[in-house]
């Protein structure tokens, strides 16, 4: 059919080695508690992203706390994610690693709010009602490019504090304007309830192309929007990527919400598919089919409206409850809505090839096949892409080849998913 050619990135591979010295070290430089009562209750965040080390990166922040006469607790704060119900969004944390025993810290999950009032230009500011009524907050999150939207801040502390303490009612808020406003509103929103809620300040999480903490930064109340600034171009500097800027075919082996917001990180994959707002120029891919979705999505396929072919196993795994909440929360329906799907992973991936028309010439077809959007160091492609990276600057290793082939079940017989960890 076609020889596939595996190849290594490298990417920028920034790495923290001693995580419990550096949350010590940010909390102890920025973390203001002289107005803070004596056994004072702090809320810490804990979101629903699958973020490198954040079962160690709570336990550590919440021992620190312990350890200067505080009381710690876990709030979710992920927006209308785990079915927007309370006990959802303690089994999406549970999934993560993330427990009271794990984290050592009393986990008060609620999706009442407090209305903390409203924004200059009218916006409705909202906060998840445990934290708002701790004696401080302490706003814990990774620091990424968005999926949906370009800004000075995008996927990051501000975020964390507006949509995900929001819970749904306040995601519903600052998504109801488009993803056009989508950045003023976080940054206007964040501005508010940093002023009126018992914030103390930011630990912002940054990874590498590698997926892993290549950074720990304290962030003060003060200067929150110009340093998570910096922090996001720090961010979008060590970003994995493909290999190419065009490509014929993408195979993406797994979705899910366990590897970007929306599933397939629309930065990777060029593809946005929110009305009214232009399509990126690169990368460019032609056809987009997706094989299955992660178990740690949790049935959450939110992102699959992304691709152009899926198969009935990734379906049969959908939670639709779940995925249209997440899209109509969002507002971004289109990202939720079905492509063509086949009985098999061979028939998804022949239809595909097909789908190109009779005038590609089968040895010009720049097929390439990954893990999923997140871990792309290992991927396979065919030659014209090898040849095309050969003429670039990208740095690359070729580690062996090997014929496409389909199993008795239809499946592809070489996945990267097996070793995408290692």
């Amino acid at each position: 059919m076609f020889e596939l050619y595996e190849i290594e990135q490298q990417f920028p591979d920034d790495r923290l080695t001693d995580i419990k010295g550096k949350i010590h070290s940010e909390l102890s430089k920025y973390l203001s508690t002289e107005s803070l009562p004596r056994n004072a209750e702090i809320a810490i965040t804990a979101g629903s992203r699958g973020i490198s080390n954040i079962v160690q990166i709570l336990k550590e922040t919440a021992a620190f706390l312990k350890d200067r006469g505080f009381k710690p607790f876990l709030v979710p704060a992920m927006g209308s994610h785990g079915r927007a119900t309370a006990e959802g969004q303690i089994e999406v944390l549970r999934h993560l690693g993330i427990t009271e025993e794990t984290v050592g810290a009393e986990i008060r999950s609620s999706m009442e709010v407090q209305l903390l009032g409203h924004t200059p230009k009218g916006q409705p500011v909202y906060m998840d009602k445990n934290a708002y009524q701790a004696d401080g907050i302490l706003v814990i999150n990774r620091v990424k490019a968005h999926t949906a939207f370009r800004g000075r801040v995008e996927s990051g502390l501000s975020k964390m504090v507006t949509i995900g303490l929001g819970k749904i009612k306040g995601a519903s808020f600052v998504h109801s304007d488009g993803a056009l406003k989508m950045a003023e509103n976080i940054e206007e929103v964040s501005s508010f309830a940093l002023k009126n809620s018992p914030i103390l300040m930011g630990l912002a999480i940054i990874e590498n192309g590698y997926d892993e903490t290549a950074d720990i930064a304290g962030v003060t109340v003060e200067n929150w929007h110009s340093r998570e600034a910096e922090l996001l171009n720090y961010s979008k500097a060590m970003m994995p990527s493909l290999p190419v800027d065009e490509i014929d075919l993408l195979l993406v082996e797994e979705m899910g919400k366990c590897f970007s917001g929306t599933g397939m990180d629309p930065n990777i994959i060029g593809r946005w598919r929110i009305d009214g707002v232009q399509e990126p120029e690169f990368p460019a891919v032609s056809k987009l089919a997706v094989l299955d979705l992660a178990e740690k999505s949790f049935g959450n396929a939110q992102g699959i409206g992304l691709a152009d072919f899926t198969t009935q196993r990734l379906v049969d795994k959908m939670d639709r409850k779940s995925t249209y909440t997440n899209a109509l929360t969002a507002t971004y329906l289109r990202r939720a809505m079905l492509p063509m799907i086949f009985d098999s992973e061979q028939e998804t991936v022949e239809t595909a090839i097909y789908s190109l028309g009779p005038q590609v010439a089968k040895e010009m077809i720049k097929i390439v096949q990954i893990p999923n959007t997140l871990h792309l160091n290992r991927l396979f492609a065919t030659c014209p892409v090898i040849e095309e990276l050969k003429k670039s600057n990208r740095k690359f290793t070729i580690k062996g080849s090997h014929q496409m082939a389909f199993d008795e079940n239809g499946d592809i017989q070489r996945k990267l998913t097996v070793h995408q960890y290692s």
